[in-house]
């Protein structure tokens, strides 16, 4: 058993003089190291390799439905803004051809264990039918597990979801849920584009407990526009009146030269240094106080949840929706701009729909870019993995496993972690790594002195403030 430090410390002029840009780690190398020449013929060789592991690796699904119905100001995910109801029609009839293309490459022994449908917004799909049938058609090319463990989750926007809508994806298996809030502050929601009322919310959330869903989340977002500790403080105790089981907790960033939609926030607007970290500050507390556990990266979940019990066995996992209970899964990314990782490898497809199309309409595999992992590749990632999920790594055990030194293999990442054992975040012994309570709001912080890529520098342009 791996045990929880007690309680996570928040130490605001410490948290404040690490408060640089960085990665989060859910993957590693980062997505901006993926290059062009891996391409459709590598996913499939990369493909045939891992189907001849010993033991049958399991599958997971991330399906991206890009299109919104209108833009929310803060948004920095890839997505399509538009009313157009025929836009769905257009995009699953590629989607179907992905699929018809990737899923013979996949032994038919390979189960699928999970299953994400992400966004955008995939309530964009509003008719039940067609929802219908793409499950239906990724069970035809896909095996699909029907354990009781399987997970298929489903990211909902309450603006434009009901009840029945809900309780129609329960029908067809789904049994996660999780559902954007941000911020129920009217002058917030104003300032980002993004009215939503708690009445929306809990309708949905209802719903999915009413429908036998086995997990509720929802997200919030501190450091947008006009938000105060106050406002931001009633926010909480709504959200918790609401009861998730989950409640992931994100920084804002604002960078507008990367998201247009940024641009329409005046960054006058945005708290200051002290008051974001004092956001962040009230929900551990608020959260904590109201029984939830601090998992790590912004995550919080009940005590009962199975991150958390995940995260005491020692087989909690990350992966690109974060943390993981089957992270151990290959994941098959499928949609504009969807990363996939098979094996030691990771893959994205096209980021926009000409790009998307384009390739299915010549009968290719969508793949634009990608990363097979190298040796050093390989340990650092299982280095910063137990480190970000668990908090720990024994030395001794992780040489033995890649037969090397631990201490001598990792001499430049050790004399990284020197300010930051002086600081009380990281305990160093001859036989172990620990994260400590004051260290545990600064994962990414510790996870950046084994990055080979960064060699000690951050590109602040293209990661966001680690609080």
């Amino acid at each position: 058993m791996n045990d929880i430090p007690a309680a996570t410390q928040f130490d605001p002029s410490l948290v404040a003089r690490y408060d640089v840009a960085g990665p989060r780690y859910t993957s590693y190398p980062t997505a901006p190291q993926f290059k062009a020449n891996f391409g459709a013929a590598s996913l499939c060789r990369v493909i045939r390799a891992s189907n001849e592991d010993p033991i049958p690796r399991a599958l997971s699904l991330y399906v991206h439905v890009p299109f919104c119905l209108s833009p929310c100001f803060y948004c920095g995910c890839n997505r399509v803004i538009t009313r157009d109801p025929g836009q769905a029609a257009r995009y699953l009839e590629r989607l179907y051809r992905e699929i018809e293309l990737i899923a013979p490459q996949f032994d038919r022994d390979r189960l699928v264990q999970q299953l994400h449908f992400g966004g955008g917004t995939p309530n964009f799909l509003s008719d039940m039918s067609l929802m219908k049938d793409l499950l239906d058609s990724l069970s035809r090319h896909f095996s699909f597990s029907h354990e009781v463990d399987r997970e298929y989750g489903i990211e909902i926007d309450p603006r434009f979801a009901d009840g029945t809508y809900v309780r129609g994806l329960g029908e067809l298996g789904f049994n996660r849920i999780s559902v954007g809030i941000q911020d129920f502050d009217p002058k917030v929601q104003q300032a980002v584009n993004r009215i939503q009322s708690i009445e929306q919310t809990r309708e949905v959330l209802d719903a999915a407990k009413a429908s036998a869903f086995r997990s509720t989340s929802v997200d919030l977002i501190y450091g947008l526009p006009f938000q105060t500790v106050d406002a931001f403080s009633r926010t909480l105790e709504q959200v918790v009146a609401l009861d998730p089981d989950r409640v992931a907790v994100y920084g804002y960033a604002h960078l507008p030269e990367m998201f247009k939609a940024q641009r329409q926030i005046d960054a006058a607007d945005l708290p200051d240094t002290a008051t974001r970290l004092a956001l962040f500050g009230r929900a551990l507390e608020f959260l904590t106080s109201a029984g939830y556990v601090y998992v790590g990266m912004d995550h919080f979940a009940k005590a009962g949840d199975e991150l958390v019990l995940a995260q005491r066995s020692g087989t909690l996992q990350r992966n690109f929706q974060g943390y993981s209970t089957h992270g151990d899964c290959d994941i098959v990314g499928l949609g504009v701009s969807a990363i996939g990782r098979i094996g030691n490898s990771y893959s994205q497809n096209a980021r926009d729909l000409i790009g998307y199309y384009a390739a299915l309409d010549a009968g290719r595999i969508p793949v634009a870019k990608g990363l097979e992992l190298d040796d050093d590749d390989v340990i650092r990632r299982a280095v910063i993995g137990e480190l970000m999920c668990h908090g720990r790594l024994d030395k001794q055990a992780f040489g033995e496993r890649y037969q090397l030194i631990f201490d001598e293999y990792f001499t430049k990442a050790r004399q990284r972690l020197q300010p930051l054992i002086a600081d009380g975040l990281v305990l160093e012994t001859p036989l172990d790594i620990q994260v400590t309570s004051r260290g545990r709001l600064l994962l990414r912080i510790i996870a950046m002195c084994f990055d080979a890529y960064l060699d000690g520098k951050v590109q602040t342009a293209r990661y966001s403030r680690v609080i």
